[in-house]
């Protein structure tokens, strides 16, 4: 596959995978605006833009996630919930676990050591510790890109990982455009995506 054709076929895999229940698509599209909120904020004030990419975007799309998307055999891909898990390119379930685990420990580890191992100026007061696991947990976000991209060289191929964190940094746009009807199939009382649309048009597509 080219660099395109790879990058489409990991963002279709991820939505009919991951993406049935409508809760989830809204959480993800709020997501995807504070993510860009995010985006331009990081240019200006790094720390405020962690804040906001962990606290409001990361924690509305991995409720979705956990909390609201079906864990039962999936009968619309004719998939169990555990082979999803194991073909999933980027973070899975249970690495997503270890992620958010290392995110929340964050306080604690400064709270012991203000200056983490010599690495930051110890805050003087609340201001400056806020400012301070702001900015680690800046580090743990594009910490956790670049390594799952270096990992997805060896497992699958330098395109692969260069793919998927194409998609990952470009998500947030994505989102918001396949997602932005989900209030309204919400309001309408269709709680799951069926994926008859998306099935129909890459029918299509593969038919051209």
């Amino acid at each position: 596959m080219t660099f395109l054709e790879e990058l489409q076929k990991q963002r279709w895999d991820d939505h009919r995978y991951y993406h049935h229940n409508r809760i989830n698509q809204f959480l993800h599209l709020l997501s995807a605006s504070c993510f860009l909120v995010s985006y331009v904020l990081v240019f200006f004030h790094p720390a405020a833009a962690a804040l906001v990419g962990w606290l409001l975007a990361m924690t509305l799309r991995q409720t979705g996630h956990f909390f609201f998307e079906p864990k039962t055999y999936d009968e619309v891909n004719k998939a169990s919930h555990d082979y999803k898990e194991s073909v999933k390119v980027g973070y899975n379930l249970n690495r997503k676990v270890v992620l958010l685990s290392i995110w929340a420990l964050t306080p604690v580890a400064l709270l012991l050591g203000p200056d983490l191992f010599g690495l930051l100026s110890p805050a003087t007061d609340l201001a400056g510790f806020i400012s301070n696991m702001a900015l680690v947990w800046l580090f743990i976000g594009l910490g956790a890109v670049l390594f799952r991209t270096v990992h997805l060289f060896k497992l699958m191929g330098v395109q692969s990982g260069l793919v998927w964190m194409t998609k990952i940094l470009t998500d947030p746009f994505h989102d918001i455009k396949i997602y932005q009807k989900a209030p309204y199939y919400i309001l309408k009382g269709e709680m799951y995506d069926t994926m008859e649309d998306w099935y129909e048009d890459r029918s299509l597509h593969n038919e051209v």
